[in-house]
């Protein structure tokens, strides 16, 4: 009964908060394809046949759809929802070509394509923002308060007190500024500068995989083995200091905790790439659901903080220079501003076909991790 329920809220949230996403990914490429005059037929939240729409005054059709894992805008001239042209261009009518989107400058295409993961990103900014607004910023001083005996911090040459100050570059504000930067190290070393005695002081930090031990017990992953986490090795200062801020900080705050995540979330990716990281820690719709799942057990404000988090990730992964996806879209205009000229349909075409076969390929992997991952 239990794992019935749990199921359940799993689909529930998973679907919210897609569905909620997607309408902000796609309200971003319908509002700025509107300023640029480009008509809108078919705003849909989800795929195939339609569950319940209605037609607004300008003659965009909004609807929801039965397949609701993703959702898509069709502007006038698409054949579909991958927005490939519809018959020859050429013999569009002018009148029609005035509101067609493949009529536009190349710069109004590129800027509505783009509209929909900046979308997705200002999303995530103002939820970050305005938790930080209405509670403050927890800021744990990122000061050394104990070093563990034969560790990689000892090892490096770190000491009780030591302040620090960057980490590859990225300058540490907050304990948990290092916490992350450790996570997603992979193992590789981390040069890091801290703050002795008024006196900076270079080290070189190597993380180790150590087996996660909390109240005397071994922690599990959801597959039921052992967790494991790459560490250093120190404990820091127990001050916790809560950071106030009013609206122009709480946005700015939001800006930096976004651009902390992207950049983090790229390296583990690039780490995938070049083989420092195993590809089975992918997620796919599974493992994104009992997040959303989990995080609605806790209460809404972490199933909201989480959906920022997914929000970044998936206007991350729609930049992506994959046809198909936004990205591929902006890497067809990038040749094209090169060129002097669109890519021929059948170019196209084929792109969008490699781009499908890489998409379902990746789907299918991840969601295989999630199978063997999690224990239901």
């Amino acid at each position: 009964m239990d794992s019935f329920i749990d199921a359940i809220i799993y689909t529930v949230s998973f679907l919210a908060m897609l569905s909620i996403l997607v309408f902000v990914h796609e309200w971003g490429h319908f509002i700025i394809a509107r300023l640029n005059g480009v008509r809108v037929d078919v705003f849909s939240i989800g795929f195939g046949p339609e569950i319940w729409g209605r037609t607004d005054k300008k003659g965009t059709r909004w609807k929801i759809s039965y397949v609701p894992l993703g959702g898509y805008v069709k502007f006038f001239g698409d054949a579909s929802a991958a927005s490939t042209p519809e018959g020859d261009l050429d013999d569009m009518p002018v009148e029609d070509r005035k509101v067609s989107f493949h009529h536009k400058k190349l710069s109004q295409r590129a800027a509505i394509v783009f509209a929909g993961p900046i979308a997705n990103f200002i999303f995530a900014i103002l939820i970050l923002a305005t938790f930080f607004y209405l509670y403050g910023q927890i800021n744990t001083p990122a000061v050394v308060s104990e070093v563990l005996q034969d560790s990689a911090a000892e090892e490096a040459g770190l000491q009780k007190g030591d302040v620090i100050i960057s980490a590859d570059g990225s300058e540490i504000e907050r304990f948990n500024d290092l916490r992350i930067e450790i996570l997603y190290s992979a193992g590789e070393s981390i040069d890091v500068e801290v703050l002795r005695n008024g006196e900076k002081i270079n080290l070189v930090l190597t993380p180790r995989l150590t087996k996660i031990i909390q109240n005397g017990e071994q922690v599990l992953d959801d597959s039921g083995n052992p967790l494991e986490l790459y560490q250093i090795g120190v404990q820091n200062s127990e001050e916790i200091i809560i950071r106030e801020h009013n609206i122009g900080s709480a946005l700015w705050a939001g800006v930096l905790e976004t651009k902390l995540i992207v950049v983090q979330s790229m390296r583990g990716i690039r780490q995938m790439v070049v083989g420092i990281r195993s590809v089975k820690e992918l997620s796919g719709p599974i493992g994104i659901a009992k997040v959303a799942g989990e995080s609605a057990k806790r209460g809404i404000d972490f199933w909201i903080r989480i959906m920022a988090l997914v929000s970044i990730s998936l206007g991350m992964i729609n930049l992506f220079p994959i046809p198909l996806l936004d990205g591929g879209h902006l890497l067809f205009y990038g040749f094209e501003a090169v060129l002097g000229r669109k890519l021929s349909e059948r170019t196209q075409e084929f792109g969008f076909r490699i781009g499908l076969v890489f998409i379902l390929g990746l789907m299918m992997l991840a969601t295989f991790n999630d199978i063997l991952k999690f224990s239901w």
